[in-house]
């Protein structure tokens, strides 16, 4: 149930949005939504652990399930699908949107077909991967394991999601810019960049500190600032290179190896740690994965591509 909800939620729901909405920015207006709902899962867990630690985790799953409900009525009344129901265009466009097609495919089929019609695209692959090394190395690895990191280490437990709310404070930040840069500078430029920082940043960290507050403190400003800064030039290449009517369900797809990525690194670094005593080799792999990704966004965008035939949202 919190998989199919959070999924539903997450970043391809964004991705739609922006391009639905904006010609100029996308890449800044990108970066805003991806910062907010990252370093919003991340701010907020000292406050979330000080309520585990005072009152139980039954508590916080109730407090978050109140926030929740309390969005519905704020959707309904403020939001709306498109630029034609508001009689204005995307940003950047002058004049006022056309009314945007019905919808007469069947949602799940229109999905997979468009699935069948990118998998045929080499770059659509390089994205995929691309964005499982992103998931493996984010919310797979430091998202699921740096507070039990931590405690390795004696350090406790509001400290450890104090720490992790700095990685979001820093991801706000660095996220913003990456938008900005993404209107500015080749997306594949960026990737490689963002990817190949963050594998170095994993593979030095078990040797730079000791793995200490103040050690860890370093690494949550530098990894911070490179949190999801991937998904703004991702989500701009999607759009570049399938179109910005069907970008939305290919990122949906593309999301999902996100989600794959940080379900493997989820269980695999537990394994290791269970079966090694450390997180060692989980760094080292998932810093490797990193560096590959690197090398691979390098080549997105560069060869003819089979065009993508599914109806738009």
């Amino acid at each position: 149930m919190v998989g199919a909800g959070t999924g539903m939620m997450a970043l391809a729901l964004g991705a739609t949005v922006v391009n639905r909405w904006f010609t100029h920015r996308r890449g800044l207006a990108m970066g805003i939504l991806t910062a907010s709902n990252a370093t919003g899962q991340l701010i907020f867990l000292p406050l979330l652990a000080a309520l585990v630690e005072a009152h139980g985790w039954r508590v916080v799953t109730l407090d978050v399930a109140a926030f929740g409900l309390a969005m519905i009525p704020v959707i309904a009344i403020f939001m709306r699908n498109h630029p034609f129901d508001v009689g204005a265009n995307r940003y950047g466009e002058p004049g006022c949107a056309a009314a945007p097609l019905p919808v007469t495919q069947n949602p799940a089929m229109m999905a997979l077909r468009t699935l069948v019609s990118a998998g045929r695209s080499l770059d659509f692959w390089l994205l995929f991967f691309s964005f499982y090394v992103c998931g493996l190395s984010t919310n797979g690895l430091i998202g699921t394991h740096f507070i039990p990191l931590c405690f390795d280490h004696g350090i406790s437990e509001v400290q450890s999601a104090s720490l992790l709310a700095v990685i979001g404070a820093f991801d706000f930040v660095g996220t913003l810019a990456s938008g900005w840069l993404s209107d500015r500078v080749s997306s594949r430029v960026l990737l490689f960049w963002y990817y190949g920082l963050r594998g170095l940043s994993l593979l030095f960290l078990p040797y730079a500190f000791d793995v200490s507050f103040f050690g860890l403190s370093i690494f949550a400003v530098f990894y911070g600032l490179d949190w999801v800064a991937t998904v703004p030039p991702t989500v701009r290449l999607t759009a570049d290179v399938f179109g910005r009517e069907k970008s939305g369900l290919v990122f949906g797809w593309i999301f999902t190896a996100h989600q794959l990525g940080a379900a493997t690194a989820a269980y695999g670094a537990g394994a290791i740690r269970t079966d090694l005593g450390n997180y060692m080799l989980a760094f080292m792999i998932s810093g490797a994965f990193c560096l590959l990704a690197a090398v691979m966004v390098l080549g997105i965008g560069r060869k003819p591509l089979q065009p993508v035939t599914a109806a738009a949202e």
